[in-house]
């Protein structure tokens, strides 16, 4: 089997809702960071076998297949061809993963893999029929019956569960904020990041937030914990990778610098949806014949703060590694592009620190996870 990769990772700032990428065509989000992926790479544009982006809610601006549409709107060679994936909150991971895949069957040699989301353009559920996607199913019925499916409700849950107070989440997403706007005054986003138009660092950071402010929010739900202040903001932005074979690496002249040991997903409860990341994360780190402590940097993806804190009680990993840069709390979740930009600044941040593994995973619509580990080069 063939040896996966990474020699580029680059993302836009992630915008806030109506902030500074709120106009601009998905499209051009993604074209950007792929012209300027394959500029940083020192890569021909014609010898790129596919580009697979992520994306959620692909209609209006972001349907037709937008990873199609990216690559030509950046003026790329009409040749490659582009296809968009959906595993929900996971499609910019999924992405990745696909063309790891390709790479190591044999079947290709470079790959754009990444995400693109506008949410200020196509708002979160666009997508989906007033009823929801399982109402009128009988098999779900039978299955699942007529329960409440919300990731709400499931954020709640999972805080009774594990026994999580709201003082713990708003602890949680505190810390989220306090460790984005430290990366970003140590400009430790900055060799990651490209300008789009007036748009040069990430948005959602909130340098005035405190303590007091989140405790004064209302819940979310009747008798819940969470809170928009521990929940994930909506946002827009996209980010891109080029995954290559050592074929491609030699005959481009090209610098790995990480490689992909692991990469895998799993299906867990779709009713409390969230959990998933939990056991994907112990079955990867068995086949890949690691421990919880070998990794050096996590990236869990902060779609609320009780999934990351019931992952570490779980998982026994040291909060110190887990998304030491802030997450979605602070720095907003693009949905189809989130996975992308993850593994990105996961990348950048090993070869910051000097770290050797890092392991990102994320929950996903269906109660789904993926799992994928890297080694710096």
């Amino acid at each position: 089997m063939e040896t996966a990769y990474l020699v580029g990772a680059v993302r836009t700032p992630v915008g806030r809702r109506g902030g500074g990428l709120a106009h601009v065509h998905p499209a051009d989000l993604a074209g950007d960071v792929i012209s300027a992926l394959l500029d940083r790479a020192g890569v021909d544009p014609a010898a790129v076998d596919d580009v697979i982006l992520g994306c959620v809610d692909t209609i209006g601006p972001q349907s037709g297949d937008i990873a199609r549409t990216s690559w030509l709107a950046a003026g790329l060679p009409e040749h490659v061809p582009g296809v968009t994936v959906d595993r929900q909150c996971g499609s910019g991971q999924q992405a990745v993963h696909f063309a790891a895949q390709a790479v190591m069957s044999g079947t290709a040699d470079l790959v754009v893999a990444g995400g693109v989301q506008s949410m200020s353009r196509v708002p979160i559920g666009s997508a989906m029929a007033p009823e929801g996607p399982y109402r009128g199913s009988k098999g779900w019925a039978t299955r699942y019956g007529d329960q409440e499916v919300s990731q709400f409700r499931s954020a709640d849950e999972i805080a009774a569960k594990w026994g999580l107070t709201r003082d713990d989440l708003e602890e949680w997403a505190l810390s989220s904020h306090r460790r984005a706007i430290r990366a970003i005054d140590e400009n430790r986003f900055h060799a990651e990041t490209i300008h789009v138009g007036e748009c040069a660092i990430d948005e959602g950071p909130r340098r005035d937030t405190s303590a007091e402010r989140m405790a004064a929010l209302a819940t979310l739900r009747p008798g819940g914990v969470t809170t928009a202040a521990t929940s994930s903001q909506i946002a827009d932005g996209a980010a891109a990778l080029l995954v290559a074979s050592a074929h491609g690496v030699r005959a481009h002249g090209l610098r790995p610098r990480a490689v992909i040991r692991h990469l895998s997903a799993r299906g867990g409860d779709p009713v409390l949806m969230l959990t998933a990341p939990i056991e994907a994360t112990a079955s990867a780190l068995q086949k890949a014949g690691l421990s919880i402590n070998d990794i050096d940097r996590y990236e869990i993806n902060e779609a609320f703060a009780s999934v990351v804190l019931a992952w570490l009680r779980e998982t026994g990993a040291d909060p110190a590694r887990v998304n030491v840069n802030g997450g979605a709390i602070a720095l907003g979740h693009p949905l189809g592009a989130t996975g992308a930009r993850l593994l990105t600044s996961l990348l950048h941040e090993l070869e910051r620190g000097g770290g050797r593994y890092g392991l990102l995973t994320m929950c996903e619509g269906g109660g789904q996870a993926n799992v994928t580990i890297i080694e710096r080069w």
